[in-house]
This record gives structure tokens, C-alpha cells and sequence, in this order.
């Protein structure tokens, strides 16, 4: 079955909110979309430098072709520009009314910037909200709909009890714009509920509003409850902002295909791993294993959990002068790599891979040879509850060389403890980094 979902609203030049972020969204959470254009505006990540409403005409006409062909499970609606156009687009769903509609009131770009015309407002009040199945108001927009002004949950409830008399059958008032955890609170009319997530502090938030009413309603369009929807949705969005890149110069973008990248780069980040173990074994590089065996392993771009590191499980292993991985590279298999790339990642992002190798003072000198950074800790100095705890050493240790040498080195090792074997590990910003250091360290020690 193909879910459709239509969206109504303005255009954004730069590609971060209305129609291009509804489509963004519609497709990354796998559902069809069409679009109904209101106004074109002329905007970039610092501005709105033009807007251009659409004619009534041009404006209906694109809802009559696309309802009475395609038709749609759900209906977002976002800028209208004007009072002309939302009595237009009331008009032209008339027909339609046993679609539903997850409408956000965009009445202020993230620059400031005014899209929806102030005496519009009350038009949008009368007769939009009323046939409304979902409202997604921030709380700017909130307060010019209803006069009152948040400042913490209890009154975003009261906001959302106002809104609800209004016609709307579900409320959620976004709470972005507070201080402390992003919460948003549902209204239905009877009970509330709060969808709570981390505040990530970045200026990468353009398209936010948009495209969390347009993940709501691909959500909806597969057949979920609004509750569902709009929690399906705050998870969707959270990463979405999490993995933003800066684009542009002021506001950038939400990363709406993030899953899909983060997919594609878990594959290049296994490919890479398996590349590298490959060069290890064909290169005869059993020398570098120590006792304990040895592992390879890499983070994606913003690690920041166990799952996010690949490795390799079982470890690599010596055979007589050769190295074998016993398994193919996945994500989540050691702990120990996990540590180290997280740890490290915290102070460097871009060194994203590890390998542990055999410590012997050769290895130590060829290392210095290469004009390697190196820094150390020492077992002896651990706190005991991170003795005792398996894996702990790793992290506490790696935490101690970054603070006192202020970077991330290229070379970390420790000389052991008791029931604890030496070790040097490579740290690099990708395994075919690692692997060129630890041949090279091999062909000096070899001589």
C-alpha cells in the first residue's frame, strides 16, 4: 500500500522548512507526498528576504487536482500567508472533510521574519482551527492565538485547554523556546500527555515546527493514533536536530534523512573496518597481537552510545605469524573499543578509531621515530571502584591522558598492573589510518 500524504503550505527558498521540509519529511518516514503551494518566499538560513503569496485561484486549483486524483490518508497544513488564502483552502477541503488535518499555525520564520499576515490571525481562529484534527502551535504562536503567555508546563496546559475550545480535536503545544528538557504537551480534551526529550544545544533548529507537524502526519497517514503519531514523530525529530549539519549562516537545517544516512554510513564503516583487518592479515602482522588479543574498531560521525561503535567480535586474534578475525566487523561488539572511541570521541570527534596492539619498548621506540604524539597513564593510580569494574580502566585512563595533554594522542599506552597485561593503543580518525601507523611501527621494529 503507498500512504499519501498531502501538504499545504509556503515554499522555502533554502530548502530547510515549508514545502521542502514537509517533503523531506513525508519521504523519510516512508510515505508519499504531494504539495500545495501557498506563497513563494525568498529566504536562506538568516532571512526572509521576500514572500510572495500565490493567487486564491492558483492555490485551489492545486487542491482539486491532487485530492480528486491521488487523494491523501492526511492533510498538513502550514503557511498561508493571508486571510484570502485560508478562507480559500477551508473552502476547497470541504469536499474533503473526512480527511484529516494536522495544521501548524506558521505565523513567524526562525529569523523573525512575519509569514502569516496579523489580521489573518483571527480568520485562521475561526475558520481554520475549528476544522482541525491536530493544532502544532510553538508557544509564540500559542500566545497570539489565545493571549496567554507560558513560561512552564502548567501553563502550556492552560494554553492547550484554551486552543481545545477552539475546535481543534487534538492540541500539542510545543514547549522548544523553554528552558530545561524539550517538552511538548497533547491535549485531547479530557487528559494530557507530555513527550519529553534532550535539549541539544545547537543553532541548526530551521524547519523544526515543520517538520515535526509533517512527521505527525506521515505517522497518521500509516495509521497511527495521534498519541502515537506525535511521539513517533518527537523521537523522529530529536535526531533530526541531533545530526544536523551547519549549513549556511545562520540557522541551519534538521537533518531529515538522517536514518537513512546513518544506515549508509554504518555500511562504509564496517567496509572500512573489514578493509583494514584485511591489510593486517595479508601484511603478516601476527607480531602486533598482544596476549590478550587485539581489536579493531571505529564510531560513526557523533557516537554517543555502545551501538553507534563497530568492532570486531571475538577480537583479532595471532596464528603463529598471521592475524584471523574470527567474525565479520558488527556494531555493539566490544565494550572495551566502545570506551576508548567514546571517550575520545567527547574531546575529538574526528578520531573515531582504535586498535590495541602489543606493548614492548620497541614498539614504544618505533612509535617515537614516527613523530607519533604519545602520552600515557598508569594502572597503578586507579580509583578502586574503577578497578573493580570490568572495561572501567579503559575509559579512566584514556580521560586521564586527554586532560592532561589536552588532546587526543595518537598513541596511549599503559604498563600494566597486576592480572593486567602493557598496552599501546593507536587512536585515528579512521581504521586505514590505524592500520598505515601499526605497519609502519611493525617495519621499523622488524627492521
Amino acid at each position: 500500500m503507498v500512504y499519501k500524504a498531502l501538504t499545504i503550505a509556503g515554499s522555502d527558498s533554502g530548502g530547510g522548512a515549508g514545502i521542502q521540509a514537509d517533503l523531506k519529511a513525508f519521504a523519510a518516514c516512508g510515505v508519499y507526498g504531494m504539495s500545495v503551494i501557498t506563497a513563494v518566499t525568498a529566504q536562506n538560513t538568516v532571512g526572509v528576504q521576500g514572500v510572495y503569496d500565490l493567487p486564491d485561484k492558483a492555490v485551489a486549483q492545486q487542491i482539486e487536482s491532487v485530492l480528486s486524483d491521488i487523494s491523501a490518508q492526511v492533510i498538513k497544513i502550514g503557511m498561508l500567508a493571508n486571510a484570502g488564502i485560508i478562507e480559500t483552502v477551508v473552502a476547497s477541503l470541504q469536499p474533503y472533510q473526512h480527511i484529516p488535518l494536522v495544521i501548524d499555525p506558521v505565523m513567524v520564520a526562525k529569523s523573525g521574519d512575519v509569514l502569516l499576515a496579523s489580521e489573518a490571525i483571527a480568520t485562521l481562529k475561526d475558520k481554520l482551527l475549528p476544522i482541525a484534527t491536530v493544532i502544532t502551535p510553538n508557544l509564540a504562536e500559542a500566545e497570539a492565538l489565545t493571549g496567554i503567555e507560558a513560561t512552564d508546563e502548567e501553563g502550556m496546559r492552560e494554553i492547550a485547554r484554551r486552543l481545545y475550545d477552539m475546535g481543534p480535536r487534538y492540541v500539542v503545544v510545543k514547549g522548544g523556546h523553554l528552558e530545561g528538557a524539550a517538552v511538548d504537551v497533547l491535549f485531547d480534551g479530557v487528559s494530557f500527555d507530555a513527550f519529553e526529550a534532550d535539549r541539544i544545544d545547537t543553532p541548526n533548529t530551521h524547519g523544526t515546527g515543520c517538520t515535526f507537524a509533517a512527521a505527525i502526519a506521515a505517522e497518521m497517514a500509516k495509521g497511527s493514533d495521534v498519541k502515537t503519531a506525535v511521539g513517533d514523530a518527537k523521537t523522529y525529530l530529536t535526531e533530526a536536530i541531533r545530526y544536523a549539519e551547519p549549513i549556511g549562516r545562520g540557522h541551519g537545517s534538521v537533518h531529515h534523512f538522517h536514518t537513512l544516512y546513518r544506515e549508509v554510513e554504518k555500511r562504509t564503516v564496517l567496509d572500512q573496518l573489514t578493509a583494514a583487518a584485511r591489510r593486517l592479515e595479508e601484511a603478516h602482522a601476527g607480531a602486533l597481537i598482544p596476549e590478550v588479543q587485539s581489536n579493531l574498531g571505529m564510531g560513526l560521525t557523533g557516537a554517543r552510545t555502545f551501538d553507534d561503535v563497530a568492532a570486531f567480535p571475538g577480537r583479532l586474534i595471532r596464528l603463529h605469524r598471521d592475524i584471523r578475525s574470527v567474525a565479520p566487523p558488527e556494531f555493539a561488539a566490544s565494550t572495551h573499543v566502545a570506551k576508548i572511541v567514546l571517550t575520545a570521541m567527547e574531546h575529538d570527534p574526528d578520531k573515531r578509531a582504535v586498535m590495541n596492539i602489543r606493548y614492548e619498548e620497541k614498539m614504544l621506540a618505533a612509535c617515537r621515530a614516527l613523530n607519533l604524539s604519545i602520552a600515557s597513564f598508569d594502572r597503578h593510580e586507579e580509583p578502586k571502584d574503577v578497578k573493580n569494574l570490568e572495561g572501567s580502566s579503559l575509559e579512566w585512563g584514556t580521560t586521564q591522558v586527554i586532560r592532561e595533554t589536552g588532546e587526543v594522542p595518537d598513541i596511549i599506552y599503559d604498563i600494566g598492573d597486576e592480572g593486567k597485561e602493557p598496552m599501546i593503543r593507536i587512536l585515528g580518525r579512521d581504521p586505514g589510518r590505524i592500520v598505515d601507523i601499526a605497519l609502519a611501527i611493525l617495519e621499523r621494529v622488524r627492521g
